[in-house]
C-alpha cells in the first residue's frame, strides 16, 4: 500500500498494552449534565495560565492495586443448587507522602477476599492469609463477572479511603498543609478535605464541541476553567495539561475532580494549586510507558503495593492446599 503523500500523523507515547491515553475508538459524548459557568462565563472560556500559589507542605498520593489469585467453585452444602463461581483476590491500598524534598510511604493496607453470589460462602483461611467472604446479589442486567469485579473494586475503594485517613493522622504532627491526590475518580471520597481525583485517560467527552477542542490546545501547565458535572454523582472538574514532549492533541492531558460542595473561590484555588503541584511529578517517556500522566509517586506506590501482595504462585498454592483440606 502506498503512503499518502504529506500525511501528518503522531504516535501515542503510551505503551499499547495499556490502551491509549485517549480511547478515540470508544470516545462518546457523555450524557452528563454540565454547568460551564462555575468559574467564568461560557463566552470567556480560554486556557488559564498558572498563577502564584502557596504550595502545600506535603502532597499525598493515594492508590490501590488488585489481583485475581484464583477462580473458585463454591458448592451448595444442601445440594439444592449447582456450584457458584467466585473470585479469590488480593488487593492493597497505600499512600505516599512527598514532603521536604523526599517521598515516603506513610500507610499501606493489604487485604484478601473471596467475591461471590453464593449465599453460603464463608471465609477461606490459608497460609497466605484469610480470604474474607464478600457476597453480592446476582443481577439480571449484568454478567456475573462484572458483578464480582465491581464488588472487588468497592472493597478496594474502601481500603483506599481507610489508608487516606491513616496517612493524614500519621503526618498530622509535622505537616501543617497538604493536598490529597486520589488516583482515579473522587467518587465516594468527596467528603475528604483538600482532595482531588486524578484521571489519566479519557473514554468520554464532557464539554461541547468548541470547548472540547480547546482542551487539545492547552499548553503545558495550562488548564480549562472549572465546570460542574453530574452523572450518577456530582463533582467539579477541569482539564490540565502536564508538561510533555508533544504528540497527539490530548497528549499529557488529565482531568481533575473536586468535591461538589466547594464554593467558586475555593474550587478555583484548588484548581490553581493542581497547576502548580502536579506537573512537578509528571513522568517522562524513557522512564515510564504511560508518561507523563503516570505520576512518579503513583508509579512507585503501585510497584510497592504489588510487591506487598505476595508471590502469586505461593498464594495460589496456599489456596489449593486450603481447598484440599
Amino acid at each position: 500500500m502506498t503512503a499518502v503523500a504529506g500525511m501528518n500523523f503522531s504516535i501515542d507515547s503510551w505503551d499499547p498494552g495499556y490502551g491509549s491515553s485517549m480511547e478515540a475508538e470508544e470516545l462518546a459524548r457523555s450524557g452528563a449534565e454540565v454547568e460551564l459557568e462555575v468559574e467564568v462565563p461560557t463566552e470567556e472560556w480560554a486556557p488559564i495560565d498558572p498563577s502564584p500559589v502557596s504550595p502545600p507542605e506535603a502532597v499525598l498520593f493515594v492508590d490501590g492495586v488488585r489481583r485475581i489469585d484464583a477462580r473458585v467453585w463454591i458448592d451448595d452444602p444442601a445440594g439444592m443448587n449447582s456450584a457458584s463461581i467466585g473470585l479469590c483476590a488480593s488487593y492493597a491500598a497505600g499512600v505516599v507522602c512527598c514532603c521536604a524534598g523526599r517521598a515516603h510511604v506513610v500507610a499501606t493496607d493489604v487485604r484478601r477476599g473471596v467475591f461471590t453470589v453464593a449465599s453460603e460462602a464463608g471465609d477461606i483461611p490459608t497460609s497466605a492469609g484469610v480470604y474474607q467472604a464478600f457476597r453480592s446479589a446476582a443481577k439480571e442486567d449484568k454478567p456475573l463477572a462484572v458483578v464480582l469485579s465491581s464488588a472487588l473494586q468497592e472493597q478496594l475503594a474502601e481500603a483506599e479511603l481507610d489508608t487516606a485517613g491513616e496517612a493524614r493522622r500519621a503526618i498530622a504532627g509535622h505537616v501543617r498543609s497538604d493536598l490529597l491526590v486520589v488516583d482515579g475518580p473522587l467518587s465516594g471520597r468527596t467528603h475528604l478535605p483538600r482532595a482531588v481525583g486524578f484521571i489519566k485517560s479519557h473514554q468520554t467527552t464532557y464539554l461541547p464541541g468548541e470547548l472540547n477542542a480547546m482542551v487539545g490546545r492547552l499548553g503545558p501547565h495550562q488548564r480549562t476553567p472549572v465546570f460542574l458535572m453530574g452523572t450518577t454523582w456530582v463533582r467539579h472538574s477541569w482539564y490540565l495539561r502536564l508538561p510533555s514532549v508533544g504528540g497527539p492533541p490530548w497528549s499529557g492531558v488529565v482531568r481533575v475532580e473536586a468535591a461538589p460542595h466547594l464554593g467558586r473561590a475555593e474550587v478555583a484555588e484548588l484548581a490553581n494549586l493542581t497547576q502548580s503541584v502536579l506537573g512537578r511529578f509528571a513522568s517522562v517517556e524513557y522512564k515510564d510507558s504511560r508518561a507523563p500522566q503516570n505520576l512518579y509517586p503513583i508509579a512507585g506506590l503501585e510497584r510497592d503495593l504489588r510487591h506487598r501482595l505476595g508471590d502469586q504462585q505461593f498464594v495460589y498454592r496456599a489456596l489449593r492446599r486450603a481447598a484440599a483440606r
